[in-house]
C-alpha cells in the first residue's frame, strides 16, 4: 500500500469517497447531506490538492483518504494546531491499518509544517471512530452540545 496525493484524475474518485463518508455519518447525527455537497467537497479537494493537505492509499486502487491543514483562525493561541478534516477507508479495507497509516502521514506533515498539536472532529456516536482515534492517543478536548429549537423538554426553574 502507497500512502501519496492523488492525481487529479483521482479528485473525483476522493469526492465519492467523501460522499460515502458523509452519507454513512447521517447514521451518527451528521447534518451534511452527501450528494448535495458533492461540489463544495470537489472545491475543498481541489484546495487540499495544491496546498498538500490531501493524501490518499493506494493498493492498488484508491481504498482511503485524509485531507489535512493548519487551522485557520482568528484567535490567538499558545499552540499552533493541525487539523485532520476527513479521513475515510472503503468498508471493505477497514481494521487493516490503512486509516492507521493515513493518520499517521497527516500527522507527520502537519508538525513538519510546524503543528504543536493535531485536533479532529468525530460525531459523538461513531463508538467506533471514537476507539480508532483514542487508540491513536487522541482525547476530548472540547464537547460540542446540541439541541433541537423545537423542543418537548424545555424546563423552567422554580
Amino acid at each position: 500500500m502507497e500512502i501519496e496525493p492523488p492525481t487529479m484524475e483521482e479528485t473525483e474518485t476522493v469526492a465519492d469517497l467523501w460522499v460515502s463518508l458523509a452519507r454513512g455519518q447521517r447514521s451518527h447525527g451528521s447534518h451534511l447531506r452527501s450528494e448535495a455537497n458533492r461540489g463544495a467537497i470537489t472545491d475543498a479537494i481541489s484546495r487540499h490538492l495544491i496546498t498538500g493537505g490531501l493524501l490518499v492509499a493506494r493498493d492498488p486502487d484508491v481504498v482511503g483518504f485524509v485531507m489535512f491543514g493548519p487551522e485557520a483562525g482568528s484567535y490567538e493561541q499558545d499552540v499552533t494546531r493541525g487539523i485532520v478534516h476527513n479521513l475515510y477507508v472503503v468498508a471493505g479495507r477497514r481494521d487493516e491499518g490503512v486509516g492507521t497509516a493515513l493518520l499517521e502521514a497527516a500527522e507527520t506533515r502537519l508538525a513538519e509544517d510546524g503543528a504543536d498539536t493535531v485536533a479532529l472532529e468525530v460525531m459523538a456516536g461513531n463508538d467506533s471512530a471514537r476507539r480508532f482515534y483514542e487508540r491513536a492517543g487522541y482525547r476530548p478536548h472540547r464537547v460540542e452540545l446540541e439541541k433541537r429549537t423545537e423542543s418537548d423538554n424545555v424546563t423552567t426553574e422554580g
